[in-house]
């Protein structure tokens, strides 16, 4: 298997990787918002996605998108075929998106907003920190595409303030400034509290307005 930068002629997987990422969303039930294959092959046109492939057959992807003028970016759409999941390449491919997004955007600030825990385990081993949504891109764009997301509804009701999703960053300045990031390992125990502190607030609040 090898994890290269994609580029024009990785088109050709557009669409399987757009249907996977669908069939991911529909498994998981949580709120993955729709790419279409023409915006996965505008990613790859522009050297701003990494696919990971076993010889000809696809593996994996993932992108990178840029916000607020280039200083924020995020690494989005991370996504492995079926066969090949539970076996860490979800972990390769995301150490190789955020090396290229270190490599083209040096003064990014890199962000997630993630309900998955082992997406916050990658985060954190990267040098990602849990973070209010007041500190990531304020890009109406950005928020925009959160509203394919099935808990949109959260987002607004809080003033885009908070939502099922965990906020993280990761702000090259500490380094650049001699400092470490030492961020502390995801408890799953906490992580998983949390989240059912905050399905129980707002999924609640819901059914109730409802």
């Amino acid at each position: 298997m090898k994890i290269v930068i994609a580029d024009k002629s990785h088109s050709v997987y557009a669409s399987l990787i757009s249907d996977t990422i669908a069939e991911s969303a529909k498994v998981r039930g949580t709120g993955i918002a729709k790419r279409t294959p023409e915006y996965i092959i505008t990613k790859m046109e522009n050297g701003n996605a990494v696919i990971a492939l076993d010889g000809d057959k696809f593996v994996g992807f993932c992108y990178i998108e840029a916000w607020s003028h280039g200083k924020f970016v995020a690494n989005s759409g991370l996504i492995v075929h079926p066969d090949y999941r539970g076996v860490g390449v979800a972990k390769q491919i995301k150490h190789k998106i955020f090396e290229h997004s270190r490599k083209k955007y040096p003064d990014a600030k890199v962000f997630s907003i993630t309900t998955g825990l082992a997406v916050m385990k990658m985060n954190t081993e990267l040098g990602y920190r849990p973070v209010p949504f007041s500190e990531l891109t304020d890009d109406p764009t950005f928020w925009k595409g959160c509203q394919t997301c099935k808990n949109y509804d959260v987002l607004q009701r809080t003033e885009q303030k908070m939502c099922l999703c965990t906020g993280m960053l990761y702000n090259p300045e500490i380094e650049k400034k001699g400092g470490k990031i030492n961020v502390k390992p995801v408890k799953e125990k906490v992580f998983k509290r949390l989240k059912q502190i905050k399905e129980t607030l707002y999924l609640k609040k819901e059914k109730n307005e409802k």
